[in-house]
């Protein structure tokens, strides 16, 4: 069994990733570029699937998130709202030192900025690299769904569709049934589709075999299949959901769940932090 000494250190991934950038256009997803850095790693299923404590996040999932917080830090990236992470000219130019010099620097910086508000009274709690996550209200929520009941989590999935868009959502939840645990209708405009929806409250990931048997299930009974869970999917599943010549499944593992959750704002309060600057040039051109 693969443990977190298995993986690369945290300093080596920088560089992969913005080879893994440059290699696909300048842009990837979350997922994309999980999946194409381990690959340039060579990094088995194994080894990827290493928990980060107790789950439900992968290690090299959570390690990653750091290295895009640091680059985006250091001006070599910036994100979408909708996920999607971009190369910057900065980061497009640097050369192999400077991306090793990242880490060391970007915690140099944060260091100082930890001072300068110990020393102006503001102590905040700030960095332990490696140590919180990118964004620790995922955490949080997984955490929380996680402690829910299986029954529970069903009827939040239900919710979850309805709010989408999805129209005669009923959860079945039946034994014995290749595991589907809904059905539900996505209509798009003139079009309308058959949806199954498998639900997994599970810590850890998914694998190849549970995306092969909710397919056998769902194989003339409707158009798409869905499978949602608060772990991850091995790059293995994710293969077998979009396997050329078999119905596709779409996947959304835990952290695309709290974006949905967060977006729909099913559980989730967004509070807007008032910011009050004052413009000296004001006073001194009166």
């Amino acid at each position: 069994m693969a443990t977190k000494s298995d993986l690369p250190s945290f300093d080596s991934l920088f560089k992969p990733a913005i080879d893994c950038f440059k290699s696909r256009g300048g842009s990837m997803t979350i997922e994309e570029m999980e999946d194409a850095v381990a690959t340039a790693m060579e990094l088995s299923d194994e080894v990827r699937s290493v928990l980060h404590g107790n789950g439900p996040r992968m290690q090299f999932d959570y390690e990653l998130a750091w290295v895009r917080t640091y680059l985006k830090k250091a001006g070599a990236l910036e994100n979408s709202e909708r996920g999607v992470w971009r190369l910057t000219a900065d980061g497009a130019s640097m050369s192999d030192a400077e991306i090793l010099k990242i880490p060391r620097l970007v915690r140099e910086q944060d260091r100082k900025r930890k001072l300068q508000r110990v020393e102006a009274d503001e102590v905040e709690e700030l960095e332990a690299p490696q140590s919180e996550i990118e964004i620790p209200w995922k955490d949080r929520l997984l955490g929380t769904l996680l402690a829910v009941s299986p029954d529970a989590f069903e009827r939040l999935c239900q919710r979850l569709l309805r709010e989408s868009g999805f129209i005669k959502v009923e959860v079945t939840g039946r034994s014995g049934d290749g595991g589907i645990d809904g059905t539900g209708v996505l209509r798009l405009n003139l079009l309308s589709f058959h949806v199954l929806f498998q639900s997994k409250r599970f810590r850890g990931s998914v694998g190849a075999s549970v995306i092969r048997d909710f397919r056998g299930a769902m194989v003339g009974r409707a158009d798409k299949g869905l499978v949602i869970t608060t772990g991850t999917f091995t790059a293995d599943a994710r293969r077998e959901a979009t396997r050329d010549g078999a119905p596709a499944i779409d996947l959304i593992d835990g952290d695309a769940l709290c974006d949905l959750l967060k977006n729909l704002r099913i559980g989730v309060e967004l509070k807007v932090v008032e910011v009050v600057d004052v413009d000296a040039t004001f006073f001194q051109d009166l």
